[in-house]
């Protein structure tokens, strides 16, 4: 679609400044190009930002710039940040905006006849509310109307899917199909309620509230979308949640998330194992996660007794559970330096006497 604008006195690199602005939430205008900026605001009816802008010029006529004088104005730039705008006016309340009209589309139009041509599914999108949408996402019986620009930019798995999908369109004959139509993609081993919330992900860059239940699918679909800040937000949503769960949850969930590499839930599991170690050896399910887990490194050449230093960075890279837990423990019991390497080997015999206990339980 091309758009013309009639007015030559319009820049280009006003307009640039305002497109940009739409995509990144942020503004950078040369001081002289603002005056067309705010035309342009009028004519497209960004109202707070055409305010925004008013001022600033209103501002730069009467203000003195004594260390500028010597610049050009085509040499000063004027920079707004999103933040600066109402909330309802910013680029995550209008891609959310977005969303909830085409979730709604997408309940509405769920009962629509699925038609395969050419290999491709083509969904009518008559007589729903105008979401712009340019692409659906089945996955199992629901229909999701989407917008390229936002799965592509997010996931380079869509981005993939997107670019095939209009090599393989290439050439097809549209006069065979309802108009208007849209190109539709299928996924499979999903369900539909953690691709709405992978979407609502996508579109406006956090999670509301999210099921437990859930949590797992949520980050296998993280890693096969190649989503990956999806499972910070999913372990964002969790961690209060985690707060009220049982000892042998939190088991669940230490294996969980190393299976997945969620750190915060990691370090959160490792630390309350640290803090009450004899409460959690007293559960069959602590003792039977022991079995699950690759042992502890015997080489105590490979151990980080080094207690850490305060305000130190903390070590992000995630090795051996057991070795990790026992790090944590030994800080928690806070031993002298000298004693440490000693406290290792009575807390990995103490580890041995569990894992014993869980083979004999397996067995029984």
């Amino acid at each position: 679609m091309e758009v013309r604008f009639s007015r030559e006195r319009l820049s280009y690199s006003s307009l640039f400044s305002l497109f940009h602005f739409f995509y990144s939430d942020r503004l950078e205008v040369a001081v002289e190009d603002m005056e067309d900026l705010a035309r342009i605001c009028r004519v497209c009816k960004c109202h707070s930002l055409q305010s925004l802008v008013e001022k600033e010029i209103v501002h730069q006529r009467h203000a003195e710039y004594k260390s500028l004088r010597d610049i050009e104005n085509s040499q000063k730039r004027f920079i707004l940040q999103g933040i600066s705008l109402p909330e309802e006016d910013r680029l995550p309340a209008a891609l959310s905006r977005s969303l909830q009209i085409s979730l709604s589309n997408s309940s509405r139009g769920n009962n629509l006849d699925i038609v395969s041509l050419v290999g491709s599914l083509q969904v009518q999108t008559s007589d729903l509310e105008d979401d712009l949408a340019d692409v659906c996402v089945r996955v199992e019986d629901k229909i999701f109307r989407c917008h390229q620009v936002i799965l592509a930019s997010r996931s380079e798995y869509f981005r993939a899917r997107l670019s095939r999908m209009k090599d393989f369109l290439q050439g097809r004959d549209d006069s065979l199909l309802p108009d208007p139509t849209l190109p539709c993609l299928e996924e499979h081993d999903l369900s539909k309620e953690a691709f709405q919330k992978m979407i609502e992900y996508m579109y406006t860059d956090g999670l509301t509230d999210i099921d437990p239940d859930q949590a797992e699918e949520m980050f296998d679909a993280a890693s096969r979308y190649l989503l990956f800040p999806l499972k910070r937000a999913v372990a964002d949503a969790l961690l209060p949640q985690l707060e009220m769960v049982s000892l042998a949850e939190l088991c669940h969930w230490l294996l969980l998330s190393d299976m997945y590499g969620v750190s915060k839930i990691r370090e959160y599991c490792l630390d309350a194992m640290a803090c009450n170690f004899e409460t959690f050896a007293e559960t069959p399910q602590f003792r039977a996660m022991l079995m699950a887990l690759p042992p502890p490194s015997g080489d105590s050449s490979l151990r980080t007794t080094a207690p850490s230093a305060p305000g130190a960075e903390a070590n992000t890279t995630e090795g051996n559970v057991l070795d990790d837990l026992r790090e944590k423990w030994l800080e928690a019991e806070g031993d002298e330096l000298d004693k440490r390497d000693e406290s290792a080997l009575l807390f990995d015999k103490r580890l041995e006497m569990l894992m014993l206990m869980a083979e004999q339980e397996k067995i029984s």
